[in-house]
């Protein structure tokens, strides 16, 4: 962080979060041609990925913005027990194609309780219990993430509009806090599952993510019964 930054920052009532970068190097993969480079969070240690078209965005509009919580099981190993992997190709795809960023958020699995805590859930999960209610059963937070680093890197970036890529409004609300304004929300919803229709609808109707899945969960086969869950967006 320079120090203008960290002044203007300071000026604006908002104390800037530390954070670290690296350089930029060239990304080349199966989404196209990106640019990345690494950030570390000097409070926590984390190291996050920025994923960045090396296209300005189409029609002078505000960047996409993708900021995506780490998840092993879904982004790595492809499980259908969420659908992280899925939404990040689907927003490497919009990146790619209209312009933006990919925040890779490291730290963040299972929504913020880790992946042995997010195993945890997930038996529970088996048992019965719903998303919400597994974490409480392990009496940690619903969700435990924090977006301060995220926003800082935006900031230093020169993000500060953005065009969210997210179903999820509490993204909107805290990066508003932190200074970065998101100017529209783009939804990244993508077919539901039969493993991980239950949790969506969870997510709509105890955590108000944006969802339609009603049109989805129609043609699921065995929707909402007996099905396991899903993490995060």
């Amino acid at each position: 962080m320079t120090a203008s930054q960290a002044t203007e920052a300071s000026s604006n009532g908002r104390i800037p979060h530390p954070v670290s970068a690296g350089p930029v190097v060239q990304l080349p993969g199966a989404f196209g041609n990106f640019v990345t480079q690494a950030w570390t969070d000097l409070v926590t240690g984390a190291e996050h990925l920025a994923v960045s078209s090396p296209n300005p965005p189409k029609d002078g509009k505000a960047p996409l913005v993708r900021l995506h919580s780490e998840c092993l099981t879904g982004d790595v190993f492809g499980s259908y027990r969420c659908d992280c992997g899925e939404q990040l190709a689907y927003a490497l795809e919009l990146i790619e194609e209209n312009g933006g960023t990919l925040l890779y958020l490291r730290g963040q699995e299972g929504r913020g309780i880790g992946l042995a805590n997010k195993i945890k859930a997930y038996a529970l999960q088996e048992a019965g219990f719903d998303t919400v209610e597994a974490n409480e059963q392990l009496g940690l937070p619903v969700d435990a993430r924090c977006y301060n680093a995220a926003a800082q890197i935006l900031a230093e970036m020169g993000l500060h509009e953005v065009r969210l890529l997210s179903n999820n409004p509490d993204k909107q609300n805290r990066l508003a806090k932190a200074g970065v304004t998101v100017v529209e929300m783009v939804p990244t919803e993508v077919p539901s599952r039969e493993q991980n229709i239950r949790y969506l609808q969870t997510k709509k109707d105890r955590m108000d993510h944006l969802l339609t899945l009603d049109a989805q969960a129609a043609g699921v086969p065995g929707g909402g019964t007996n099905t396991f869950e899903h993490e995060q967006d």
